[in-house]
């Protein structure tokens, strides 16, 4: 539910637009906004599981997103959504960590793949069943209804979760504050500079405000966060020792340029099939259903491989295929491709999400000593969540720039339309324009994706790990107990 929430807005786009009476940038911070509170708290969500258990956490999360979700569907103009929408991202950023730490300390490393096989096709699953889920939604109910939807889910979720998860032991933790404002206040400025650049042409925002002074400031700051992290005589924010782990850290950068890709490549595909082809939502979203049952039907033969093999073969085969669909659905994007086509790199994309999803989180959290378990979990999903923000941001100024170069002045996206109103028909006029600028900006994230690829070629092989009893096994007496006698 989480993560289906990442890209079931993409579908809706053009509907939230024309209901809400927004434009192209500011329903992009819906999701933008969604995707900035989600990664921001993770790191301290991450170490609040390990202090006060994952199940406690989990479950408050679940409730503050399960109501923010009500309020999205509520939500009379675009400014109240994006407020929803950030009170929505931090119930999920409360609920993340949790899940994968509750898998690092009740499996062991060398059975931890199946598990996380599970973890990895469901988060991969969420990422594609999103605009699937969105379009079938909009189409028969309206947009509210990909907010609505998250209500009986999650109070089932809760019920589910209260029954069945373990409530595992905790240890104390003093939390970094400093270095909670430091990480909030960096990525916030970076973020915001690179999403608002197009709109201010690059300058000046207000007074002495650039766009380009809010970037390298957040930078900056960044670097200045990272420098406590080191300095910091107490418990830091961000434990630095868990990256003298060569596949954890090797395993973050790889997650980034996913979490990147998964969030940018969607939505020029889907402005290209609902504005230069006419596809309804629903029809849009159903052109991803290979990659959906393709993924979600090679996860389980994955997650029984990759305790045995080096990982860095199958990560980096799914990344060079993600890059390879990518490239594949930019030379399609035509006015008179036959749309069936695309079909085609849409099941080559599921090959690559089976790849990437487990074989990644498997490696970064193979070595995770079990009282670093959150804020190990916590610092995984905060660099995939900051490639999805980066994405995000990245792929709204690249299509108003292609666009500002593809169409004619006063057209959408042109000199005169800046403000980019994309709902309702295009005239024909401008597809072969509109289709040639999403094209080009697909092959942005596909870039990014080989860069992940080539860094997965580096994973050292996965050593045997000592310590782990048969008391550690999910099912076991100590499980249930919630001891935690791993390490």
């Amino acid at each position: 539910m989480i993560l289906i929430d990442t890209t079931i807005v993409s579908v809706a786009n053009p509907r939230i637009m024309e209901g809400l009476g927004a434009d192209i940038n500011s329903v992009i911070w819906v999701t933008s906004a969604y995707l900035l509170a989600y990664a921001v708290p993770l790191l301290i969500t991450g170490r609040l599981g390990d202090r006060f258990g994952p199940k406690k956490l989990y479950l408050s999360g679940l409730v503050v997103f399960t109501l923010a979700s009500l309020w999205c569907g509520l939500a009379g103009d675009v400014e109240t959504l994006i407020a929803a929408r950030v009170v929505q991202g931090l119930g999920a950023a409360i609920m993340t960590p949790q899940t994968m730490a509750v898998i690092t300390r009740i499996f062991p490393p060398d059975r931890r793949g199946a598990a996380m096989a599970i973890w990895g096709a469901t988060a991969g699953m969420a990422t594609l069943v999103g605009p699937i889920l969105g379009g079938v939604l909009v189409d028969g109910l309206g947009w509210e209804w990909i907010f609505f939807i998250n209500v009986p889910i999650g109070v089932a979720g809760f019920i589910l979760a209260l029954r069945n998860v373990p409530a595992l032991s905790t240890h104390p933790h003093r939390f970094d504050i400093p270095g909670v404002v430091l990480s909030a206040v960096g990525l916030f400025l970076l973020v915001f500079g690179i999403q608002e650049g197009e709109t201010y042409n690059w300058g000046t925002i207000t007074g002495p405000i650039t766009v380009w002074g809010l970037i390298i400031a957040g930078i900056a700051v960044l670097v200045l966060f990272v420098v406590w992290q080191r300095i910091n005589k107490g418990e830091p924010l961000l434990p630095l020792a868990l990256f003298r782990d060569r596949n954890f850290s090797l395993a973050n950068i790889g997650i980034t340029t996913v979490g990147f890709t998964v969030t940018a490549f969607s939505l020029p595909l889907i402005f290209y099939y609902q504005l230069v082809r006419g596809l309804t939502p629903t029809q849009s979203a159903l052109m991803m259903v290979p990659m959906a049952l393709i993924s979600g039907g090679l996860a389980p033969v994955v997650g029984k491989i990759i305790d045995r093999v080096n990982p860095k073969f199958i990560t980096a085969a799914g990344l060079v295929l993600m890059a390879i669909a990518l490239a594949w659905n930019s030379a399609l994007m035509q006015p008179d491709t036959p749309i069936l086509m695309f079909l085609l790199p849409s099941a080559v994309l599921g090959f690559a999400n089976a790849g990437i999803w487990a074989p990644l989180s498997t490696t970064a959290t193979r070595n995770l000593p079990p009282r670093q378990a959150g804020a190990g979990s916590g610092v995984y999903n905060t660099t995939r969540q900051i490639g999805a923000v980066l994405g995000s941001a990245a792929i709204a100024v690249l299509i108003q720039a292609r666009l500002a170069a593809e169409l004619p002045a006063g057209g959408p996206g042109g000199p005169a339309g800046e403000g980019m109103a994309l709902s309702g028909n295009l005239s024909e006029a401008l597809h072969s324009g509109f289709s040639t600028a999403m094209g080009q900006s697909i092959l942005l994230p596909a870039g990014v994706v080989l860069v992940g690829a080539a860094v997965a070629l580096f994973f050292a092989r996965p050593q045997p790990v000592q310590g782990w009893g048969s008391g550690n096994v999910p099912g076991s007496a100590k499980v249930d107990a919630g001891l935690d006698s791993a390490g």
